[in-house]
């Protein structure tokens, strides 16, 4: 893809599409399934940047995968014990945070010398309360360049007990020690300290290990957990990935904004995302949302302001501050630091170009304001590499200008065909 791409402005949206598999599931059921007693069929997997970067070091790893590219289908041999490498090995990840923090607690189990490490900004994005986690279970792991930040050299030695977690930052970390510690030699115990963010990512990660025969204890409502040692994850033969709900929320954005009716396909009331909540939100924005038996149905009325916490759903929280450019009343989103560890600092990111096109902006350290936009202006987008920022800001060309977005084949992180995707709702536009 180019290095700038210019969408046209969109006079109308509608139409039915379908969104590729969740990429927080896809990672977690590749590396469940590669330590798993049995073989796994994965149905609508994710295939995108982030989740090759997942399939390479699989294979690196000795694990034996199948693709099939066109069918969206993959097979994955269980090797029915942890990862592990009889050489030393260098995995690089890119800026995959859904492969770097899984692949560093399951990889602390066994005896390895093994280097991860991943981008530039992967190297900016930190990672000591999740080696500070897994050192205290007896992990022997080190830093190569900056303190608290990758690349890590993992020697192994990771055996469980009594774990004290910051639960602040990332949930991925925690969602790590979740899946790695049924493998371990004792049983873990692991207490949460601080506000656990990104809840619903946590009942991802143990919705998806029952689905391969581990149940973890949640005590005293996500403050600790106990997990049994020496567990076996076994096959559930076949597991299909939900479409991912991070993705639709741009297409019900716009229907929102700019609809029309927009149908997604493969979107069900009790999907295990937590970024369902977006629907809710969305519906009490004043879309109006109608459920069908795999599919939903969003219309643009009248689209309100909202003020709202989005701990829960931060990735979705980026489309909501969308919303907030062609609401009528202002939209203030709190509760967001952990933005700024992401793909880029997307407080700062988000501030910026919100600026170039026009609106009023209000940034503080955990929150967003965006105002109604009066009169939007042309921008050339920086996307900062961010697969977020520029799908986000594919929004503007809803407005009555165009939109400039550098970088955009960024999108290749998550959602390799949204361009495409996007221009099949489109109409009387150019793309």
């Amino acid at each position: 893809m180019q290095n700038s791409l210019t969408l046209k402005p969109v006079k109308y949206v509608s139409g039915e599409l379908n969104i590729p598999g969740s990429k927080s599931i896809s990672n977690r059921a590749l590396l469940l399934s590669a330590v798993s007693c049995g073989r796994t069929i994965l149905k609508n997997l994710l295939y995108s940047d982030d989740v090759k970067y997942m399939l390479d070091a699989l294979l690196a790893l000795g694990v034996k995968v199948f693709i099939n590219k066109n069918s969206s289908e993959c097979i994955v041999d269980g090797i029915s014990r942890p990862l592990f490498s009889s050489k030393k090995t260098t995995l690089f990840l890119g800026n995959a945070g859904t492969a770097m923090r899984p692949l560093l607690g399951i990889l602390s189990l066994s005896k390895n010398k093994i280097i991860l490490t991943g981008e530039d900004r992967m190297q900016e994005r930190p990672i000591n309360h999740l080696v500070d986690a897994l050192r205290q279970g007896g992990a022997c792991i080190s830093y190569l360049q900056k303190n608290d930040y990758p690349p890590v050299y993992i020697k192994g030695g990771f055996r469980g007990g009594k774990i004290f977690i910051n639960g602040s930052i990332s949930s991925q970390f925690l969602s790590s020690l979740l899946m790695t510690a049924p493998l371990a030699q004792v049983d873990t115990e692991i207490i949460v300290e601080g506000d656990l963010v990104s809840k619903p990512y946590i009942d991802l990660t143990l919705n998806i290990m029952k689905k391969f025969g581990v149940i973890v204890k949640v005590i005293d409502d996500y403050k600790s957990f106990y997990i049994q040692c020496q567990q076996k994850y076994i096959s559930p033969k076949e597991y299909f990935i939900e479409s991912d709900l991070s993705s639709a929320t741009y297409f019900l954005a716009a229907a929102a904004i700019r609809g029309g009716c927009v149908k997604i396909n493969g979107i069900q009331k009790n999907s295990i995302q937590g970024d369902l909540d977006f629907i809710n939100i969305l519906q009490n924005m004043g879309a109006s949302i109608e459920w069908k038996k795999n599919s939903l149905i969003c219309t643009k009325k009248k689209l309100m302001g909202i003020s709202i916490d989005c701990n829960h759903i931060p990735d979705a929280a980026m489309t909501i501050a969308m919303l907030g450019l062609f609401a009528q009343q202002l939209v203030y989103i709190k509760n967001i630091y952990n933005w700024r560890v992401k793909e880029t600092d997307r407080l700062h990111a988000m501030t910026t170009e919100l600026r170039k096109i026009g609106a009023k902006v209000q940034e503080g350290a955990d929150f967003i304001i965006v105002y109604p936009v009066k009169r939007f202006l042309h921008a050339t987008i920086n996307t900062y590499n961010d697969h977020r920022i520029a799908m986000c800001f594919s929004l503007i060309a809803l407005s009555e200008v165009s939109v400039t977005l550098l970088n955009p084949s960024c999108v290749n992180k998550t959602f390799p065909s949204f361009f495409q995707t996007f221009k099949s709702i489109c109409h009387d536009s150019i793309i």
